[in-house]
């Protein structure tokens, strides 16, 4: 059973498009350091942690306009597993049929966009805040600090960023945010696809990892089928503390 400290590595990672418009090539390399707290199931079967290396072998870009990214997070009502969320800068002369909030869409149209997003972006990053985070300085600072990661990992810096809901974070560039922006900007619809579809992969992992809850369903949320769940087995180490569904009940093993 994974320890109370298991996370899943880095706060971010990120990638631009392999289209020549781009002019980049941008890698994030993966590398494992021991730790005795922290396992990571899938591509170790010993203790592990993700450490990163970013290998960048940029050239000098000039682009005639500046650029536009689009940001948006996915997880804020979970009560379970972390917040993501996700910056796209894509590329003004690509357009992207079928682009929208990620939540209209089906699990395999979010796949397909996905590849797409990734292939034909300029640039596009994934941050992140993890549950402990969460319960420590609640989930509105936790989602800001997600966003920041995000940018701060975005290989291609923009001049302008988009971002949904009505915060925006504190980040080193100028933006807007626009409520409902997920539905009706371009750029925002692709970050919300590759926040949503980066999470529900990982809540598959952690499905694997805590049998019987059911995360790969859900998602974290609460549900009544997850909250009966919680009720019968306890909480886990990726259960969000401080939200009333979670705190009401004894953590796992504790019980009986």
């Amino acid at each position: 059973m994974p320890s109370s400290n298991f996370h899943f590595g880095e706060h971010y990672k990120g990638g631009v498009g392999t289209r020549p418009y781009a002019g980049t090539n941008y890698e994030l390399s993966m590398y494992y350091e021991q730790d005795a707290e922290c396992q990571f199931v899938g591509a170790a079967s010993k203790p592990a942690r993700f450490s990163s290396k970013l290998e960048l072998l940029m050239p000098s870009v000039a682009f005639d306009t500046p650029l536009i990214a689009g940001m948006d997070e996915v997880g804020r009502g979970c009560i379970a597993g972390s917040v993501v969320a996700a910056i796209v800068i894509l590329q003004p002369d690509i357009e992207i049929e079928g682009l929208d909030d990620s939540k209209q869409l089906s699990p395999m149209r979010r796949e397909s966009l996905s590849l797409q997003i990734k292939q034909s972006s300029l640039a596009w990053a994934i941050g992140r805040a993890e549950p402990s985070e969460i319960d420590r300085i609640n989930i509105l600072q936790a989602t800001l600090l997600a966003m920041r990661r995000a940018y701060d990992a975005l290989a291609v810096k923009p001049g302008w960023v988009k971002v949904d809901g009505n915060r925006f974070p504190n980040i080193p560039c100028n933006g807007e945010a626009i409520i409902g922006g997920d539905a009706c900007v371009p750029q925002i619809s692709a970050a919300s696809i590759l926040a949503k579809i980066s999470r529900d992969r990982e809540m598959a992992i952690l499905d694997a990892l805590y049998p019987g809850y059911r995360f790969a369903d859900h998602k974290g949320y609460p549900t009544q089928a997850h909250k009966a769940k919680l009720k019968e087995l306890g909480a886990t180490p990726i259960h969000r503390l401080s939200f009333a569904p979670v705190s009401r009940v004894l953590p796992i093993g504790n019980n009986k």
